[in-house]
């Protein structure tokens, strides 16, 4: 990964033996991954609830039941077909038609090695230059420091989900076009988190009197602004333009917190903690971001920006005074 940004993605680790859990943590580190453990009874709720997951580990006598964990695989595709399942099973075996349709990879304690090319494939397929990633945390923590007065802007080390679920009731989408890229960025945030920062005075930008969704939406907007300007300037040449046309439909449910944007392939995430620095006891607010290229995507095309003085002449950015 030497060309590429280090990324982390988190899988969900459903496994009762604890000599196959510690092989599991190895395994987690040594190849980018964030292990989270649920009792067998919370499984169903917290696939259900806003967990960024980029795939399951589950074992075939999860719950102490022989093949238990094969009835529990269709039960989670059916809730989040998205991601990918590697199951452990005892004893290398065929599955059934069945079992294939929901199941990524099969695997033992002996053959757990395996699983590397098969995670990189499913989870890590996209490759994101470190210029990019590195570039989109810098200018999106200076646009969201622009509007959010007297906080600690964090960012989290970037991750790649494979679930499409919405964080909170707001998001914002704005279009990414060029001839290396097309596709989305999404921001997402609680309504009542940006709420407080808002009726707090830590904004930027002047609201009217009688503090409403419309504000919020403003702000979440404006910010969804900058880093478009920010990212367009540092990746985005001049007149370069994308010739393909095809277009994706996005589908959304918001009963499910649920968004498609009709491509498999997984997002680039990143995730910001804004903390009040005069006021420690006011809930920090999250910002979700999250990059989707479902149209185009070359990422060996991509070239950053190093604007000059004669550029900015010639584009009239800059006169002579």
């Amino acid at each position: 990964m030497n060309d590429t940004a280090r990324l982390v993605s988190k899988v969900l680790l459903l496994e009762s033996d604890a000599e196959c859990l510690d092989q599991l943590r190895s395994f987690c580190d040594a190849n980018d991954l964030v292990g989270l453990k649920v009792q067998q009874d919370n499984v169903m709720s917290v696939l259900k609830s806003n967990v960024d997951l980029g795939g399951i580990f589950l074992a075939e006598d999860f719950g102490a039941t022989n093949g238990a964990g094969r009835a529990l695989a269709h039960a989670i595709h059916a809730v989040r077909p998205e991601l990918p399942i590697f199951l452990r099973c005892e004893a290398p075996g065929e599955l059934s038609d069945a079992d294939v349709r929901v199941v990524r990879a099969v695997y033992t304690k002996t053959d757990i090695a395996a699983l590397v090319p098969i995670i990189a494939a499913s989870i890590f397929c996209l490759v994101y230059p470190n210029a990019l990633v590195r570039g989109i945390g810098e200018l999106t923590v200076s646009a969201l420091k622009s509007q959010f007065k007297h906080v600690s802007v964090q960012g989290e080390t970037p991750y790649i989900v494979r679930d499409r679920i919405i964080h909170g009731e707001m998001y914002t989408l704005i279009p990414l076009e060029s001839s290396w890229c097309r596709g989305y960025m999404m921001l997402q945030a609680e309504e009542d988190a940006m709420r407080h920062a808002l009726g707090l005075g830590d904004v930027a930008v002047t609201t009217r009197p009688g503090l409403d969704f419309r504000d919020l939406n403003n702000t979440l907007g404006e910010v969804t602004n900058l880093i478009w300007g920010a990212f367009k300037n540092r990746y985005i040449t001049y007149g370069d333009t994308n010739e393909h046309l095809t277009q994706i439909p996005i589908v959304i449910n918001h009963r499910h917190s649920y968004i498609s944007f009709g491509s498999e392939d997984p997002q680039l995430c990143f995730r910001y903690t804004l903390t009040d620095l005069e006021r420690p006891d006011v809930p920090p607010t999250l910002i979700y971001q999250r990059f989707i290229f479902n149209l185009s995507w070359s990422p060996d095309d991509l070239q950053e920006n190093q604007a000059s003085v004669e550029d900015l002449f010639k584009s009239g950015e800059l006169e002579m005074f």
